[in-house]
């Protein structure tokens, strides 16, 4: 007779950094939010009967997780990376999967696709799927008054690998090119990374949160921006995410469900649906989109792996749709538990590397397709 395997334990895996090697001091706050989601996930956690271990880093994953052996532990990573390095948390979603772990949410190559923003765009634009027109910025130089024809003032100009809202403020919402070659020297100098400048929708703005194999789409969210009337000054900055001070903190609340036309919202689910798959993404992700006059909807990012705290919005469009916190985090890693072997996560035909045409005139990041065997 069998004896019936136990469960595996939980190792919830997440970056605690004290300091920032780019970006503002403020940015902080987003690496300490990801500190109190994992405890909050550890919180409901305990009152299951699951094994779990709290496992901060704050050097290299793969010493620490020694102790863990893969075939007892699963892993909760939240991990987003130390000091805001770059593609960090792309690299040990990478390491996940090599060690022979399964984990929750995306791996490595959903991770980096979605991190780099030209590329994400590139390739949402080589499917079809609808996205503001972009240009990329290395240097203030690259801005050319020659380009006053063809730039689609405003624009709202943002570090190209960052996520969280870092870097986004009133201020960078831009409409001259003299401010266009301001707000690129100050995403060059403080982030020490490209700009992405990308025509500014004027409209609504709404939150897709799915999840689960298949896919499900969670009732639908839209940012109020009632507290707001001028439609430059309607972003998700980021005061208005982690600055619990701030006036946008309090006067950018998501309603979930949204007041949308039933034509529009599955306009809305299905882009959302096509993003995931575009993006090969595992577990949860989320989809930010904009809605302009005409009632054309454009997707603005792939969001992998977003918060998912008691008071971020995954949470609150799981709880209209009937899950309290626990068992929405119960259901998460469901779907990695049934997972029966990890390296299919790696089954993928095709691949997207990205070659740059015409970089030094600001064109698009073309996707090159490339056939590769399973």
């Amino acid at each position: 007779m069998k004896t019936k395997k136990p469960a595996p334990g939980v190792v919830i895996l997440y970056n605690d950094s004290d300091r920032l090697i780019k970006g503002e001091a403020h940015d902080i706050l987003a690496d300490q939010g990801v500190v109190a989601c994992a405890h909050a996930i550890g919180d409901a956690l305990r009152t299951t009967d699951a094994d779990v271990v709290m496992l901060p880093i704050s050097d290299e994953v793969e010493p620490a997780l020694a102790s863990y052996p893969p075939d007892q532990w699963l892993i909760f990573n939240l991990y987003e990376g130390l000091g805001g390095r770059l593609f960090d948390e792309a690299r040990v979603a990478w390491a996940l999967e090599a060690m022979g772990y399964r984990f929750t949410g995306c791996g490595g190559e959903a991770l980096a696709r979605s991190t780099n923003k030209a590329y994400a765009k590139s390739l949402l634009a080589a499917a079809g799927a609808p996205t503001p027109p972009w240009w990329l910025f290395r240097r203030p130089d690259d801005v050319d008054r020659l380009l006053l024809d063809e730039i689609q003032f405003p624009l709202i100009v943002k570090p190209v690998a960052e996520d969280a809202s870092s870097g986004i403020t009133e201020n960078a919402i831009v409409h001259t090119i003299s401010d266009l070659q301001e707000r690129v020297a100050y995403v060059v100098d403080c982030y020490r990374q490209s700009a992405l400048a990308e025509k500014f929708i004027v409209g609504r703005e709404f939150n897709i949160a799915i999840w689960g194999d298949p896919p499900e789409v969670l009732p639908l969210a839209e940012i109020d921006f009632g507290a707001f009337d001028n439609p430059y000054s309607q972003i998700v900055s980021f005061a208005a995410k982690w600055e619990q001070d701030a006036f946008e903190y309090h006067h950018t609340p998501a309603i979930c469900p949204a007041p949308v036309e039933p034509g529009l919202g599955q306009q809305i689910t299905n882009l959302a649906l096509q993003a995931w798959e575009i993006f090969d993404c595992k577990g949860y992700a989320r989809v930010d989109m904009r809605v302009c006059q005409e009632q054309v909807p454009y997707i603005l990012e792939v969001n992998c792996n977003p918060d998912i705290s008691p008071e971020a919005g995954f949470h609150n469009a799981a709880r209209v749709a009937g899950y309290n916190y626990k068992n929405m985090i119960e259901k998460i890693i469901e779907t990695v538990s049934i997972q029966s072997d990890v390296y299919d996560r790696l089954s993928q035909t095709i691949r997207w590397p990205f070659r740059p045409a015409n970089y030094s005139q600001h064109a698009r990041i073309q996707p090159v397709r490339t056939g590769v065997r399973r």
